[in-house]
């Protein structure tokens, strides 16, 4: 911190008393209103700011926090990995966003008061909010960098800090705090606002568009699918889906709107097809490449999808398989290295019973075939993902032996990704790919490869994810967010 900042004295919002709440509606209520007061109050300041003077205060305003205290063990409803805290004691969480969170908000606040049989307390929190994340949601104010205006941004506002930004809730690594007060939620307001910012940039679509079930794919033609499909789907009234949104915040409400062509893409675009519950799904073309998959993951992780999914192309490694079969992963060899340091390689990635079952009734509907007769279609087994593009173009010796050792039936770049990124965020998770080329035998990827056979299956390949993710959405909430997916110390909220 420099001199100047020093010796600035700080102006902040007149400060409030905590409040307790027995009522998960009024707590967020209160959270809304605390966030907005703060948020607001920044808001004035930094318009005053780029008109006038340098200005002779710091302005200072603070995030929400939701706190917990119990002095029970009592688990409460034991069916449910979430909504209740394991030690007695007290248990902290910032808050941002909490109009975008209302609902997941209500839902985690309304568990801890139910099986704790406790108040929660709403007040100010003494973390800072960063100034360009109080402005993300005016869109008619940005931030300029330093040395734009004629002083030192960070020496009048706080910037984002990533003491409070990083992951080490959601990784496990995070200690109490230094009064003994516990997380409460896996990441901090900050975190939040951080991923909120990144989204919109990434995929060219606001935060409050995303389903909570998503899609990941790495080829456009699921895009072209996925809006024709959602086109059929307005043209429906008994579907539930009340709207389609494409990047650039467009909002197709009836199935003959039109898009707009020729803006820019960008680098994940994002595609929602959308309820009024939330409950829709998105996608999201990640391209190629373990980079992108953890980018967009890292990401929508804040957001609490219930599930996501992997439905994108692969190598068939099986001399039995046929371009456009379909593999359906229940295990994961990775080595696409993007996450070593979040999560070790010797951390198993286990398959979940209710996404599996989910995908494998997905594909006999969608197919018509069942039983026996669905194995000339789909293999079961390890996926192999890895970090370099061109690996049939080294030394076949080793990458074929490791294959072939791990049992793999094929090979990308994405899933193994999406699916330990999904068992860290505890974030559900599945996937199902179409066999595009078979490198081990010959048929590499290359124009005019494709059968009518190939084709027909990438067709319904979209739509089986799509069923997948309706099967997931009629199932209790505790079914789907199963213990696999939690650690021996967790926080309460999911």
């Amino acid at each position: 911190m420099d001199q100047t900042t020093r010796l600035l004295p700080v102006e902040t919002p007149d400060p409030v008393e905590r409040e307790y709440f027995d009522d998960a509606e009024a707590a967020v209520d209160r959270l809304i209103q605390l966030y907005g007061r703060a948020t607001g109050w920044l808001r004035d300041r930094f318009v005053d700011s780029l008109g006038g003077l340098p200005p002779q205060a710091r302005f200072r305003a603070y995030y929400p926090e939701l706190r917990l205290t119990t002095s029970s063990h009592s688990l409460g409803d034991s069916r449910l990995a979430f909504g209740h805290v394991a030690l007695p004691g007290s248990y902290v969480a910032t808050i941002t966003r909490p109009d975008l969170f209302r609902d997941y908000l209500v839902q985690q606040i309304g568990l801890l008061i139910r099986n704790h049989q406790v108040p929660v307390a709403v007040g100010d929190s003494d973390t800072p909010i960063p100034v360009h994340f109080a402005m993300a949601s005016q869109s008619d104010l940005n931030v300029p960098q330093e040395g734009v205006l004629s002083f030192s941004l960070r020496d009048v506002f706080d910037v984002p800090d990533l003491d409070t930004m990083n992951d080490d809730i959601v990784n496990g690594i995070a200690q109490p705090m230094p009064d003994g007060t516990r997380h409460l939620a896996p990441f901090t307001a900050q975190r939040v606002d951080y991923s909120l910012a990144r989204l919109s940039h990434y995929t060219a679509t606001a935060p409050e568009h995303f389903q909570t079930f998503v899609l990941f794919t790495n080829y456009q033609f699921y895009v072209d699918e996925f809006e024709a499909f959602a086109r059929r789907a307005l043209a429906d009234p008994a579907s539930g889906y009340s709207a389609f949104v494409a990047p650039g915040d467009q909002v197709l409400e009836r199935p003959e709107d039109v898009l707009a062509t020729g803006a820019k893409t960008p680098q994940m675009p994002a595609y929602h097809l959308k309820r009024p519950d939330g409950q829709g799904i998105t996608l999201v073309n990640i391209g190629v490449g373990p980079s992108n998959a953890k980018t967009a993951t890292d990401h929508i992780a804040v957001l609490r999808p219930h599930a996501w999914l992997m439905v994108g192309h692969c190598a068939g490694l099986r001399n039995s398989q046929r371009l456009g079969d379909y593999v359906l992963a229940h295990a994961y060899l990775r080595e696409d290295h993007v996450l070593d340091d979040d999560l070790p390689v010797w951390v198993p990635i286990p398959a979940l019973a209710e996404v599996q079952v989910a995908l494998e009734e997905a594909v006999a509907e969608i197919t018509r075939l069942e039983g026996f007769e669905l194995k000339r279609i789909m293999r079961t087994g390890t996926v192999a993902t890895i970090d370099n593009r061109n690996w049939e173009l080294r030394d076949q010796s080793g990458p074929v032996q490791r294959l072939s050792q791990s049992r793999a039936v094929a090979l990308d770049m994405e899933s193994a990704t999406i699916a330990a990124n999904g068992f860290r965020f505890r974030v559900p998770y599945g996937t199902l790919l179409c066999v595009s080329d078979r490198p081990l035998h010959g048929e590499l990827k290359l124009p005019g490869m494709a059968t009518d056979f190939y084709r027909t299956q990438v067709a319904a390949h979209l739509l089986i994810g799509i069923r997948a993710m309706e099967k997931l959405r009629e199932m209790p909430l505790e079914r789907i967010h199963s213990r696999k997916l939690r650690s021996f110390d967790e926080t309460a909220f999911l």
